[in-house]
């Protein structure tokens, strides 16, 4: 059964939880539908966990139109969302729905993730007019990260936890599916969730939004040089690879792999007959 907004609504609606992961691949995107999980995001963090880069500000377009592609040809049932990277809908209304448009249109992804509050609401508004479902992402935002100075927990005070709780209701009514609350204090999490109609989806926000949300590499231990606060790793793969690699190259050098049963064989009557 193929999940779309309308399930995700339905999920909250009865209270089931919704599960959401990272994927930037065929493959990986294929073994993470293939376990049910109900929604996998492309997110911009592959200009981190993929490309290389420091930030997610480098990452264009084009990178996940690419990368979305990819992701979309390994899914049969989880809700593709595709984030849209940084300037490609802050500059304007009319980019903001040209590019939502192309990632839609070239990925046959189902919808797209824009970061921010009441000043995105304008093109929330026009791009879920033109037909593209949105998904909203309040919080930390690391498009902002250098207005915000860092990748740090968001709404401790009373004046940027009402502006979190507004911006919620403000992407809500410009006709938002869905929220990302992320690194937000779970009782203002709670409270949003229960403000708002359209499921909330956490990612260190607690356990009281309708959903959770993780980078997948983070999960499962593989970027081993990041561990906030809010991921749990699920099995150790990064050390597991690294020791895979590390018996691979052993085996090579003395002549263990391949052995026997990993080679084709021949007559030697052929064989025989060359020269």
């Amino acid at each position: 059964m193929k999940n779309s907004v309308v399930s995700l609504q339905s999920f909250k609606n009865t209270g089931k939880k919704i599960s959401m992961l990272t994927a930037y691949d065929y493959l990986t995107a294929k073994l993470i539908d293939e376990s049910g999980i109900d929604s996998i995001l492309v997110g911009d963090s592959l200009g981190n966990n993929v490309l290389g880069y420091q930030d997610t500000l480098p990452v264009t377009v084009e990178d996940m139109i690419h990368h979305g592609r990819a992701v979309v040809r390994g899914v049969k049932n989880a809700l593709v969302v595709i984030d849209m990277p940084f300037m490609s809908y802050q500059t304007s209304v009319y980019d903001a729905v040209l590019n939502a448009g192309r990632i839609i249109k070239e990925t046959g992804a189902k919808a797209v993730k824009l970061e921010g509050g009441e000043a995105v609401c304008p093109q929330i508004k026009t791009i879920v007019t033109a037909g593209v479902p949105v998904m909203a992402h309040l919080g930390l935002t690391p498009q902002s990260i250098n207005l915000m100075g860092g990748y740090t927990v968001q709404g401790k005070d009373c004046k940027t936890a009402q502006k979190l709780l507004d911006d919620a209701k403000a992407v809500e009514k410009a006709g938002a599916f869905a929220l990302v609350l992320e690194c937000v204090p779970s009782k203002l999490a709670k409270l949003i969730t229960e403000t708002i109609k359209i499921p909330t989806i956490g990612i260190g926000a607690g356990n009281f939004c309708d959903g959770q949300v993780l980078v997948y590499q983070d999960m499962l231990g593989m970027n081993m040089d990041f561990a906030p606060k809010f991921v749990k790793k699920f099995v150790d793969v990064g050390n597991q690879m690294k020791n895979a690699f590390a018996q691979y190259k052993s085996e090579v050098e003395g002549g263990i792999f391949p052995s026997s049963e990993h080679e084709f064989s021949m007559s030697d009557e052929i064989i025989e007959k060359l020269y």
